[in-house]
């Protein structure tokens, strides 16, 4: 959940782009199909990474695609770029539009603080996602409460006089393979998982988990239908609508905070793909080459950050997306299935 709201809606304009653009009720329709996919593929996957005992994503990929498993180093590390272009470009946006700061000053400490969770490693990466998986329940739930209490009747009149524009189906499945693309990423908070049952109930878990918040944001934003669709950040505009002050500098600083786990549980997740590599001849990778890899991606990440956040988003999410069918949920659905049934 942690490393996917980040990067899959945090800012609002993914849920937008996959959902929104197909009308409220559409939107929702997608919501369902996207989680009963991430939910189908995770149940597979954690039960095949428990079984093979491979908990970081190069493992994991020789055993679902074999020699082809560099097909999806390559796209997680363009998933990477992609994704940390658009938290940086975000963090730019939060940065000027509230507290009326330099983009740069938002870019510098999203650099620094991913660098230093890289630096700490899985169990403080960990600790920390955790607990502010309950932060941002509790900041979601909130917005919702609100916004059904200021504009519930428009909200329900919205949905009542909306059609589920065609297409939402297909949306709903890009927006979970998507997600899935993360899935290989975040096998190293799996490896407490010691029975079938463990692994299909987390896997069942994990598509409500990821989309429940998504579901009560997308509500606010049917509020604001559809002049909300053109904002390159829909939060802001939420944020102005709801007129809570607390609430208007609260939301920005936990949303950051959002995108240094998801830009730190990504980079974890290569560092722990490389200190793999490096343990086959009996070598270790050193503490500090972690935030070095860390500012590396971040430096490339900022460059691409200035093609903006609705391109970033329309081209680039809806491209892994395609890519992330083929190499990760297919496989799943067919050779994972395949293999967790042999066992």
């Amino acid at each position: 959940q942690s490393m996917a709201i980040g990067g899959g809606y945090g800012t609002g304009r993914e849920l937008v782009e996959f959902f929104l653009n197909y009308g409220p009720m559409g939107g929702y329709f997608g919501m369902i199909m996207a989680t009963i996919v991430v939910s189908l593929v995770c149940m597979i996957a954690f039960e095949l990474a428990r079984i093979t005992q491979t908990y970081d994503y190069r493992s994991f990929l020789r055993i679902l695609l074999g020699r082809a498993w560099f097909v999806y180093e390559i796209a997680y590390i363009l998933t990477v770029l992609l994704i940390l272009a658009v938290l940086g470009s975000a963090t730019g946006a939060i940065f000027t539009e509230t507290f009326g700061l330099p983009a740069m000053s938002g870019t510098i400490i999203l650099l620094f603080s991913v660098a230093v969770l890289a630096f700490l490693g899985s169990r403080v990466i960990e600790g920390v996602m955790s607990f502010w998986s309950f932060v941002l329940y509790a900041l979601y739930i909130t917005i919702f409460v609100l916004s059904m209490s200021l504009f519930g009747p428009v909200i329900v009149e919205t949905l009542k006089a909306s059609d589920a524009q065609p297409g939402w189906l297909s949306s709903g499945i890009r927006y979970g393979a998507m997600q899935l693309g993360l899935l290989p990423a975040v096998l190293f908070a799996t490896v407490y998982i010691k029975q079938r049952k463990e692994a299909l109930i987390a896997g069942v878990l994990t598509g409500p988990l990821l989309m429940i918040p998504a579901a009560l944001f997308f509500a606010a934003l049917v509020a604001n239908y559809p002049d909300i669709v053109e904002r390159p950040v829909p939060m802001n505009h939420i944020l102005e609508s709801l007129n809570s002050p607390v609430l208007f500098y609260l939301f920005p600083i936990v949303l950051i905070g959002t995108f240094i786990e998801t830009g730190s549980g990504m980079i974890h997740a290569l560092n722990e793909r490389i200190a793999n590599a490096f343990a086959a001849p009996g070598r270790t990778l050193h503490n500090w080459i972690r935030p070095v890899i860390a500012v590396v991606l971040i430096i490339a990440a900022i460059l691409l950050s200035r093609w903006g956040i609705i391109d970033l988003i329309a081209v680039g999410y809806n491209f892994m997306a395609g890519v992330f069918v083929l190499v990760v949920v297919a496989p799943v659905l067919t050779i994972g299935v395949w293999k967790v049934m042999r066992r």
